[in-house]
């Protein structure tokens, strides 16, 4: 059920939930396969006696109306892949949280200077607990292999890296870094502007990922680089990974932000 904590500007909201809102302002109607959801708002007491959005969604509303900068974040881990990131608005920024298993996420206020921070703690991005791995080594292989290797951990039972590599193909290294596996994730930041990079819809991207393993420490996922169109990508595409710091990826997560000058006018 969606729910709302005024006195700290948090929300409970699902995707329908969100669906129903943005319809509302924009046509004042809801198709009936968002009926459900459009009656959970209401007993949640997220309109008032004339059926319009209480004030409170106000913020949250209208900086989902009209966007500046839209932060993306896929998890994807043993429990399934979860979606998290933030939007940023004319007035208001706004991060967002889902949890395993449910449908919901919480949105919360942030301030800019707040706003790197909490992308790095949707990532959980913390102190590296390495054993003493370089930083800077890469690894070389292809995405078949890597696909190989992560199918063959997922089917059981669990094999030692080195034998991992054997009955695969894939490089021992590749194993050994990917026996730690805890998650891997991908950040995109999309704008109105200029940026490193344009999507077929116009706007400017810049992306990473990542992969967190554990006492194996950070990868940096620099082939194929993100971000990555459909079609793309293919059994024989080059892999190659990087071992990074926790301190230069709070760096990666901040370039990929833009500056002032390379968002469209309002």
């Amino acid at each position: 059920m969606p729910s709302l904590d005024a006195a700290r500007r948090r929300l409970r909201l699902s995707d329908a939930h969100i669906s129903v809102l943005g319809l509302l302002v924009e046509e004042g109607s809801v198709p009936d396969d968002l009926a459900q959801a459009h009656a959970e708002l209401r007993q949640a007491e997220m309109f008032d006696a004339d059926d319009k959005i209480v004030t409170d969604l106000y913020p949250l509303v209208s900086t989902l109306m009209e966007p500046r900068i839209i932060a993306q974040i896929e998890v994807t881990s043993p429990q399934g892949t979860i979606n998290s990131g933030a939007i940023v608005g004319n007035e208001f920024i706004f991060t967002h949280e889902s949890w395993p298993g449910s449908d919901e996420s919480e949105y919360v206020p942030a301030e800019p200077e707040t706003l790197v921070w909490a992308l790095a703690r949707a990532v959980d991005l913390h102190r590296d607990f390495t054993t003493g791995s370089d930083t800077g080594e890469t690894i070389v292989s292809t995405m078949g292999l890597l696909d190989a290797v992560l199918e063959r951990m997922e089917a059981g039972p669990f094999d030692a890296p080195a034998a991992l590599a054997e009955a695969t193909g894939a490089p021992v290294r590749l194993a050994d870094v990917l026996a730690q596996l805890n998650c891997m994730w991908r950040m995109t930041v999309v704008w109105q502007g200029e940026g490193p990079t344009r999507a077929e819809s116009g706007v400017a991207v810049s992306a990473l990922a990542v992969w967190d393993c554990g006492l194996e420490g950070y990868w940096l996922r620099e082939l194929p680089a993100e971000p990555v169109t459909e079609g793309q990508v293919g059994a024989g595409t080059e892999l190659r990974v990087r071992h990074v710091s926790a301190k230069e990826l709070w760096q990666l997560i901040t370039d990929l932000l833009p500056d002032g000058s390379q968002l469209a006018s309002s």
